[in-house]
């Protein structure tokens, strides 16, 4: 079999794989109510995801990086964006300062 042809069957059926996966579950709840106890579950998911997403590229030292945390610019403006998230509830305000935290933490610590 031919490296190109390979190739695509491979993405052809990882995409037809995540199709079905997805649909099952809009099939397997179309029709009928969720059980609470799974909502309930199901709310925590996203955040969750992003945590999973997110707390490894701030704690993961990288070339540039000191390798302690109190040091770690990524870390303290993580934590100056939790401060400004928890205090003003706003996702935009959070994201601006966040970034202006980073940008003069790596600035100042050089």
């Amino acid at each position: 079999m031919d490296a190109t042809l390979k190739l695509w069957s491979v993405i052809v059926a990882v995409g037809l794989l995540n199709f079905l996966s997805r649909l099952s579950f809009i099939a397997l709840f179309a029709r009928r109510r969720m059980p609470s106890w799974l909502a309930r579950t199901l709310k925590y998911v996203p955040a969750a995801m992003l945590t999973a997403l997110i707390v490894p590229m701030i704690l993961t030292p990288g070339p540039a990086v000191p390798a302690t945390l109190h040091m770690n610019p990524r870390v303290l403006a993580a934590v100056v964006a939790g401060g400004v998230a928890w205090l003003t509830r706003s996702t935009l305000k959070t994201l601006l300062v966040g970034m202006a935290a980073l940008w003069l933490l790596q600035w100042a610590l050089g």
